[in-house]
């Protein structure tokens, strides 16, 4: 009989007896492994995590207390868990429900998350939040992976954590692996504590004795306190990291142990403070390829939920995928010029630098989910003579804005970004989309962008960026494939700021920039007429202000495509240069709006936004229709201040 079919809120949940927790979490991971095969997600993660979610819900009174999940690819139990279960056949599908969670979608998502480390930060307001209410039952809790841990964020808000006195509890969910393997000094720390026998036997007793402490006077509290801490300094050759900054440490316990877990978050909620309860998972738990094979296997895809086996796409032959020419490339580049360096914040894999890794590790760095930390790791490499390509995911870039503009461009460093995932990054949804990099970078002097039209021309451009001592150099590039077949050409550069008539036309001309172009292109050759002209701009900055004085010039009926927000981006740039240059045109924008767009696929949400090859069509045919702009000359005697 099933235990999760009259189970919808957590209510429920806890109506069942205890001895029925473990049969339920092989149900919910059931669930997820089933659902996912149809509707991939990131499974890995939330196989790891059920357990924890069980329990937490068990426990906790939510939506009352607050429940953070860091990043949220762990919380598909949680979803199951909290009303969304039949739902959750549709998440990340368009009109669905979010891969992630969600404020808005519901009362249970304490806090939306999708990018990395936050939680702590969230979930310590919410507790000061408790705190200044008197609400002092109130739990505020955040779970949070071993892998986002690295995020610098994560550490400052336990530095601040550390000082106050709110009922916080952090759940570090330490399964040994981000996307790919966790690397650097944190991750040898974790392991230190997880494997010391010793220590877990003395730290076991210990917890007996602190879960009578209501019963010990402070000064014997204190006493076992320090005795504590002593035989953690003796056993680890260190002070504990987390008790250093003043969180109480518990742990490390079996995170998939649900017994286990609900007797200590039971106790947990009676000792106040701020605190850390370590928990170690495996990812992919109960599924044997996922926990065989867990890069692979954190978003796998569809598969096989009775054979294991992922089924690939159909077609293996064509075009290959932005990142793979990416990581193909700057491995030949590198072969040929010992200056460039590779660095990625924890995605060697996503974006295909592991390519280069394999074959000289020495020269490229994976500095974990740190990107602040990456962008100035390479202004000093850049400031010594070597030429760093930082490869960080458009949305991700957004975190080291300050590092971008303080540390690189201020001091006109050579750091070459490629920002890959620009653009509509689909299933993923608002947190993930790279709408904004061409705007908020646009804005950054010294600074040099650029979008390639194709797989060889991203080849070229990267060819091209690590030429000279030319500053700031950013390419950006969407996800998924190309268009082109044998992209493998021999490089040649670029002349920077120079973009390039492909279609010739006498009525509208379309300027794009990026890849997106190439749907502004099959809607012209499924003209009749030759009335459509198309321009690839390729620099957003610095502009081709020679092609634009052609351009306006010859036309005045304007479109602008971009696969980026329309605000600040290559429209924005194009009516300036109008406004500058005293232009008249009648021009529309083309791009992703002014608001939040939820997650579909790439070509959806094209269309929800206009700007897919019906929408491009429309926008011309509209244009071809309108009446030409009359402009008047103003008189002379309206600017004569007396």
């Amino acid at each position: 009989m099933s235990i999760l079919e009259n189970i919808n809120t957590p209510e429920d949940l806890k109506k069942i007896p205890e001895d029925s927790l473990l049969q339920l979490c092989q149900e919910v991971r059931q669930k997820i492994i089933d659902d996912c095969a149809e509707n991939p997600g990131h499974l890995g993660s939330s196989l790891g995590a059920v357990e924890l979610a069980v329990a937490l819900h068990y426990v906790l009174h939510t939506p009352y207390d607050n429940l953070v999940w860091d990043v949220g690819h762990q919380a598909y139990a949680h979803k199951i868990l909290t009303g969304r279960k039949e739902e959750f056949k549709t998440k990340r599908l368009y009109g669905g429900i979010s891969g992630f969670p969600k404020m808005s979608e519901s009362e249970y998502d304490s806090f939306g998350t999708g990018h990395s480390s936050t939680s702590i930060s969230a979930a310590l307001g919410m507790a000061i939040a408790a705190r200044m209410q008197g609400e002092t039952d109130r739990q505020s809790v955040a779970v949070i992976g071993d892998g986002a841990m690295t995020g610098g964020m994560a550490f400052e808000a336990l530095n601040n954590a550390g000082v106050y006195d709110s009922n916080l509890l952090v759940i570090l969910n330490d399964n040994n692996m981000a996307i790919d393997p966790n690397i650097g000094g944190l991750n040898e720390y974790l392991l230190d504590i997880s494997t010391s026998k010793t220590y877990n036997k003395i730290k076991g007793d210990v917890w007996n004795v602190l879960g009578k402490l209501n019963r010990i006077s402070p000064g014997m509290r204190n006493f076992i306190q320090n005795i504590d801490n002593s035989i953690k300094s003796l056993l680890l050759k260190q002070s504990n990291l987390f008790e250093a900054m003043g969180l109480r440490y518990f742990g490390p316990v079996d995170g998939h142990d649900i017994h286990h877990l609900v007797k200590i978050l039971r106790d947990l909620k009676n000792i106040h403070g701020p605190k850390v309860l370590h928990c170690i998972t495996v990812k992919g738990k109960g599924f044997k390829e996922a926990e065989n094979n867990q890069t692979v296997w954190h978003a796998p895809g569809k598969y096989n939920k009775v054979t294991g086996e992922r089924i690939k796409e159909s077609a293996s032959n064509g075009p290959a995928k932005f990142q793979d020419v990416f990581g193909n490339s700057i491995t030949e580049l590198a072969k040929a010029n010992s200056k460039i360096i590779g660095i990625t914040p924890a995605m060697p894999t996503g974006c295909s630098l592991n390519i280069m890794m394999r074959e000289m590790p020495h020269r490229c760095f994976d500095v974990g989910i740190a990107e602040q930390h990456a962008v100035t790791f390479s202004a000093g490499l850049a400031a010594k003579g070597f030429i760093p390509f930082c490869n960080i995911y458009s949305s991700f870039m957004q975190r080291a804005y300050d590092q971008v503009i303080h540390d690189v461009a201020l001091q006109n460093l050579h750091v070459v970004f490629c920002l890959d995932r620009a653009g509509f990054v689909g299933s993923d949804g608002a947190t993930h989309h790279g709408a904004y990099d061409l705007a908020y970078f646009r804005c950054i002097p010294n600074m040099t962008i650029a979008a390639p039209l194709d797989e060889e021309e991203l080849r070229n451009l990267m060819y091209t960026a690590q030429l000279n001592n030319q500053g700031p150099f950013s390419i950006r590039y969407p996800r998924g494939k190309g268009y082109l077949a044998d992209w493998h050409t021999p490089f040649r550069e670029v002349p920077i700021g120079k973009g390039r008539c492909l279609i010739e036309g006498d009525k509208v001309a379309i300027l794009s920039i990026g890849a997106i172009g190439h749907l502004a292109k099959q809607v012209i050759e499924n003209r009749s007429d030759r009335s459509v002209a198309l321009y690839d701009m390729r620099f957003l900055k610095p502009l081709d202000e020679k092609l634009l004085h052609h351009v306006f010039q010859k036309f005045n009926k304007i479109i602008t495509l971009e696969d980026g927000t329309i605000q600040g981006g290559l429209g924005s740039a194009v009516l300036e240069f109008m406004a500058d240059h005293h232009y008249s045109a009648r021009i529309e924008r083309l791009g992703i709006p002014d608001r939040f767009i939820e997650h579909g696929t790439q070509q959806q949400l094209y269309a929800e936004c206009g700007y897919d090859e019906k929408g491009i069509a429309d926008t011309v045919r509209h244009m071809l229709e309108a009446a030409p702009i009359k402009t008047e000359k103003i008189p002379t005697s309206m600017f004569n201040h007396e």
